[in-house]
């Protein structure tokens, strides 16, 4: 593992022509990286267009992960009737797969997240969120089960971007709350359009595969370096991370 991760961030600070890698800021997804939230999600998708009509798979909105709500509704709506949503449709279907979604069991913390975010703090770098999600009951979770790590500075979710991933204004912000540079940043992403809209905005970028997606996609969008698991990554990747950038002399 140790020589991958070293042979990927040599590379990574060829392409940006740095060195060292100074090391920042860490870049968190919320959904599929701090919670287990995703199989919530796509159920209450599922049930929320299904009852207006809209033939859709519950697995398809995995493939929607970290996309606006518009983005997703106007997937569906030009799919269906070859149209996009109006204002009012989008309110009335994302309102109704809030409903469902609030009705079902609390999602969990991802095991191995708590630990993580922990070692950002430990290590002296800034966590910002960085979301597509508008669900606000799940982002008002965030500091019960995460207490001082996301700063409301340093936040970023849909209520904040014109434009969802894959496009990369939501990381872009998240730089900005940061007050870092692409190159001095990473980020902890478990969704192909996550990962597009990092590599877009010239950032670092983690996957984690903690959903039914192939390995191959979250490749195929960009990501740097794959995990099989969030606590994969906190116990062995990020570690070795550190490290190999402090022996470097690139963390600070």
């Amino acid at each position: 593992m140790g020589k991958d991760i070293a042979d990927v961030l040599s590379t990574f600070m060829e392409k940006k022509g740095i060195h060292p890698f100074c090391l920042k800021a860490v870049l968190f997804d919320m959904d599929g990286v701090l919670f287990d939230s995703m199989k919530n999600h796509t159920l209450a998708w599922y049930k929320a267009v299904t009852a207006v009509g809209i033939p859709c798979e519950r697995e398809e909105f995995y493939h929607y992960e970290g996309a606006t709500a518009k983005w997703t509704i106007d997937t569906l709506l030009r799919r269906a009737y070859g149209r996009e949503a109006t204002e009012e449709e989008v309110i009335q279907l994302y309102d109704l797969k809030s409903k469902y979604f609030n009705e079902l069991p609390e999602a969990v913390v991802m095991p191995g997240a708590r630990i993580l975010v922990q070692q950002v703090k430990e290590a002296g770098l800034t966590p910002v969120l960085v979301t597509g999600s508008g669900q606000r009951s799940l982002l008002g979770r965030l500091e019960r089960e995460f207490p001082g790590i996301f700063a409301p500075e340093t936040m970023v979710t849909a209520f904040d971007v014109k434009r969802g991933k894959p496009d990369p204004e939501p990381y872009c912000k998240g730089l900005e709350k940061a007050g870092v540079a692409s190159y001095e940043a990473m980020i902890v992403e478990n969704a192909p359009l996550g990962v597009k809209a990092g590599v877009a905005a010239g950032i670092f970028t983690i996957a984690v595969n903690t959903g039914p997606i192939p390995d191959e996609q979250l490749l195929e969008a960009g990501a740097d370096l794959l995990f099989p698991d969030m606590q994969t990554f906190a116990q062995g990747g990020f570690p070795e991370i550190l490290r190999l950038l402090s022996d470097d002399g690139g963390a600070e």
